[in-house]
């Protein structure tokens, strides 16, 4: 599984020119699933994700997580985090996930951040979703349970 994640000041997804969900301050959350991703991927990246010390306590260092700092997470699928491009300039997507088995995870995802207290929004799986986002910081980060 691989999560590229933002802390943001604030982030929404659009479709067909409909804004869809959005956050104020917290995290975006770009969600990749793997084909041989497990369950306990799953839950060592819902693990990693809420315990990144990746916001500002009171002295101005990044000290605090995302429950600390009472954020907001937005959850996109991103099939795309997994393209392949060892072969030349097109993208592979071999090492993604096929979509039935990628959208249980990310479902699962969201709901094992919810069970720990998380506000969740979420992106629409399989849709062509326009991000909007103000990048804090910029705090960008890249997450792979292969490196987890």
């Amino acid at each position: 599984m691989r999560v590229l994640v933002q802390r943001v000041k604030q982030a929404r997804v659009i479709v067909d020119m409909n804004s869809v969900s959005g956050i104020k301050a917290g995290l975006v959350l770009f969600v990749g699933v793997g084909k041989d991703d497990s369950s306990e991927d799953i839950e060592r990246m819902v693990n990693k994700v809420l315990n990144l010390r990746i916001f500002e306590d009171n002295a101005g260092k990044m000290n605090l997580n995302i429950i600390q700092a009472r954020g907001q997470v937005l959850s996109v699928p991103q099939f795309t985090l997994y393209a392949d491009t060892s072969r030349g300039n097109r993208p592979g997507f071999e090492r993604s996930a096929r979509p039935e088995t990628a959208k249980e995870h990310w479902n699962k995802f969201n709901s094992m951040l919810e069970q720990r207290g998380m506000d969740v929004k979420e992106g629409i799986f399989g849709a062509h979703m326009e991000v909007e986002l103000i990048n804090d910081g910029p705090v960008t980060i890249w997450l792979d349970t292969d490196e987890i």
